[in-house]
């Protein structure tokens, strides 16, 4: 997964910091995020590349990544405490996921804890 950045080493600290992911290549146009080794998603799930670009973002995500941590409120505080914001994408407020922006405007989801018999 790319994602560009106008500062692609503090965006990919800032998104090891909230994933606990490592980086595994940094340089400064380009940093790459995997799952911590030996995790169950270690070389399943898609590494993160964050890439240099001149320009800011100027519009909503056409992909973005939903967060399903086991307390929506607590993921929300730390993230709020790092940098990230709540955002307004045209969500209404029944919704039980709550919409934030990384500190480069980038849009992500923190959903609600899934209940026992929705696991799946």
């Amino acid at each position: 997964m790319n994602i560009d950045s106008v500062d692609p080493v503090s965006l990919g600290r800032w998104w090891a910091n909230l994933l606990g992911w490592r980086i595994t290549f940094e340089n400064p146009d380009q940093v790459v995020l995997e799952p911590p080794a030996g995790s169950p998603e270690d070389g399943i799930s898609p590494d993160m590349l964050f890439l240099r670009v001149p320009e800011t973002k100027h519009v909503k995500n056409r992909l973005h990544i939903d967060l399903r941590p086991d307390d929506q409120v607590l993921e929300i505080a730390r993230a709020e405490a790092i940098g990230a914001r709540r955002v307004d994408v045209g969500q209404s407020d029944a919704v039980s996921w709550v919409v934030m922006a990384d500190p480069e405007g980038n849009e992500f989801c923190v959903l609600e804890v899934l209940e026992p018999d929705e696991a799946s």
